[in-house]
């Protein structure tokens, strides 16, 4: 049995970085729990990653800028799926409330998608 704590703590925010917390990995998978609070990516950079991303945002609000142009607002509760080299920035995150995600890093498009409902 391993105890991770309370998901909606940001206790360990800081104003001067994110937070990563490495939550769970195997070699095919991993979890973290990320705290922003105000950070966004540096001008110019984006985002390519080797693995596909599903990321919920629990508290907070935050924007999502693909390289398309396209701009996704997210708030609590929201969530979305990044395709592997798919190329984004984090564009905005609260500071108040502090974003607290979850990011689960992995490669689904092998699985089975779900059925509407379930």
């Amino acid at each position: 049995m391993r105890i991770f704590g309370n998901l909606f703590d940001a206790s360990e925010k800081s104003e001067l970085s994110e937070v990563c917390l490495k939550m769970f990995e195997t070699p095919s998978i991993s979890v973290e729990k990320i705290i922003s609070c105000g950070q966004s990516s540096a001008a110019g950079f984006y985002y390519d990653q080797p693995q596909d991303e599903l990321v919920w945002l629990l508290s907070g609000e935050a924007e999502i800028l693909f390289k398309n142009g396209k701009l996704v607002p997210l708030k609590a509760g929201d969530g979305l799926l990044i395709d592997a080299h798919e190329l984004h920035r984090v564009e905005r995150t609260s500071k108040n409330p502090p974003c607290i995600w979850i990011a689960i890093f992995g490669n689904f498009k092998q699985d089975v998608p779900l059925k509407k409902g379930t």
